[in-house]
């Protein structure tokens, strides 16, 4: 294990390097659910499948929301002491993280538990599955501990430039997580449950040997004894970053629970186009989002470094990255969306296979958008904004509430569709002039500080 400083030398070949395993760790982290999702769909049948993704919402708010938000959070701290060369600060930074990372996740599992039934109520679940949907989202928040120091292990190594280890551990745990999904459902009939714990095993062995290569390899991580201590604006920092990722997210998939309610009245079909189209455009999403969240640590180092024109440099190329991959990924979902539905679901309902095409047809194009949308939201976040993002988030939260209340009751599906679209360009443009300024005051502070 390596540390790697992006505050020097090529910042092409840093961010590719960088990025590359964090892609790899992704795309297996988004195999996880979408493994579940054609093992459901072929073996358990599209009302199955229809139960999982009643669920998507909450499980974005459980595993996006709170447990990558925190993590994510914590370790933009942890990168600016790595940044700025302060090992006293790193390893305060991180025995902070691993105590409040438990208090935090131990107070969530309780609330969701008890808020889970109310939950699936409110967004409107059809009656035929909600049974199936609440046992299999019990178990996932039952471990939301596992989903929060996985996170949490992964940022502290992706802190200080280590982002080929996450990829290691994930890999083997994504071996582990299929032939668990296949034994489980298919062998020992334990149906959308098994798919559950599945997932959670899988994601525990990820948890441990994330901590346990911490611990072996990443010595400048390991805290000892007198770093345990109370630092209130250490903590008010790791906090109020914490927090802010998470709520930033959370927020966002609240509003996903409420486009949820509009969806799940549409009935089990159309439930299970989308909710496979949506994981086929997660995975499609992937390179987009890999390099908008490498961002959020560049941009952390080269501020304590002190480098605007290196942060404005990073992001340029990033959003030009991302330009380009979305043209390709719209090339391929044009050609190809029809058979990544049928093979992501393992249906023969022709309801199903359109649905989830046109879906994929009109949300892809857009992640030309979504590009520099991810990419401003995590440079701000590196800039140690904290507001700003959660901005954009209240945009994309009151988007979701008028589409599902004004705009999809008369449009049907294609609300659904055009839905993320939309808000994504309203938030992409509050991000843009939010990011320019913000880079303009760093600037002209360095200045005033003769540097």
């Amino acid at each position: 294990m390596k540390e790697h400083s992006l505050t020097e030398g090529s910042i092409i070949k840093g961010l590719v390097f960088f990025a590359i395993p964090l892609f790899l760790s992704m795309l297996f982290q988004t195999m996880y659910n979408t493994v579940d999702t054609v093992i459901i769909g072929h073996y358990l049948g599209d009302s199955a499948l229809a139960a999982v993704g009643a669920t998507a919402a909450i499980f974005e708010l459980i595993v996006m929301g709170f447990g990558n938000g925190i993590g994510t959070g914590f370790g933009i701290v942890i990168a600016r002491c790595f940044g700025s060369k302060d090992e006293y600060s790193l390893k305060k930074s991180v025995a902070t993280s691993l105590v409040w990372g438990v208090i935090i996740s131990l107070s969530l599992t309780v609330i969701f538990m008890l808020l889970l039934p109310t939950l699936l109520a409110v967004i409107n679940t059809p009656a035929d599955i909600i049974e199936d949907a609440l046992s299999y989202i019990r178990i996932i928040a039952l471990f939301s501990i596992v989903t929060i120091f996985y996170n949490l292990g992964s940022a502290m190594l992706r802190s200080i430039g280590d982002s080929v280890t996450p990829f290691i551990v994930l890999l083997f745990s994504s071996v582990i997580n299929v032939i668990l999904d296949i034994v489980c459902i298919t062998s020992l009939g334990l149906g959308i449950q098994g798919a559950a714990i599945a997932t959670v095993i899988a994601q525990s062995l990820s948890t441990v040997l994330c901590l346990f290569f911490v611990i072996k390899k990443a010595k400048v991580l390991i805290p000892r004894k007198e770093h345990f201590v109370f630092d209130g604006e250490l903590l008010k920092d790791m906090l109020g970053q914490g927090f802010s990722m998470a709520m930033m997210s959370s927020i966002v998939s609240v509003g996903s629970m409420i486009l949820q309610s509009g969806i799940n009245g549409f009935g089990t079909s159309i439930i299970a186009g989308h909710v496979a189209a949506r994981k086929m455009g997660s995975m499609l999403m992937l390179p987009v989002m890999t390099f908008g969240i490498s961002v959020s640590t560049f941009v952390s180092q080269n501020k304590r470094a002190k480098q605007p024109d290196r942060i404005q440099a990073g992001v340029s190329f990033t959003n030009k990255f991302g330009i380009v991959m979305s043209m390709i990924m719209t090339v391929v979902v044009f050609l190809f969306a029809p058979t990544f539905i049928q093979w992501i679901s393992g249906t023969s309902t022709k309801e199903v296979i359109e649905v989830g095409a046109m879906y994929m047809k009109i949300n892809v194009p857009f992640y030309c958008v979504l590009c520099p949308l991810l990419t401003y939201r995590n440079a701000l976040q590196g800039l140690g904004k904290k507001i700003i993002p959660l901005i954009s988030s209240i945009i994309e939260f009151v988007g979701k509430i008028v589409f599902t209340f004004l705009i999809i009751p008369p449009l049907g599906y294609l609300g659904v569709c055009i839905c993320e679209p939309v808000i994504w360009i309203c938030m992409t443009i509050q991000l843009y002039f939010s990011y320019k300024k913000s880079i303009r005051e760093f600037s002209m502070e360095l200045q005033e500080q003769g540097i």
